[in-house]
């Protein structure tokens, strides 16, 4: 007789809980990031996106940082620098 071995795709959560900030009620003066995963165009959905935030929505700077590749999660320097620098991060992905 064979056996089979069945793995449960269920996870364990985990016992870390973090409180997200409310979203600010407006744009204007504020730093906005990107976490550019690298995809094809997301540097150019970005810098759309920023110019537009920034000339209608009064942004003060647009900051952009890229992860190593789209299939692994960005660098822990990277997540500090944007939580350092950034008022709002959008995290991203284009094809």
């Amino acid at each position: 007789m064979t056996l089979i071995r069945v793995l449960s795709p269920i996870g364990v959560g985990g016992g870390d809980t973090t409180s997200i900030p409310p979203l600010p009620g407006s744009l204007a003066g504020l730093t906005v990031g990107f976490l550019d995963n690298r995809k094809a165009n997301f540097d150019l959905l970005a810098d759309e996106i920023g110019a537009l935030l920034s000339a209608e929505h009064g942004v003060k700077s647009v900051i952009r940082r890229r992860k190593a590749n789209a299939a692994t999660p960005a660098a822990p320097e990277i997540v500090a620098g944007l939580a350092k620098d950034c008022d709002v991060v959008f995290a991203g992905s284009a094809d």
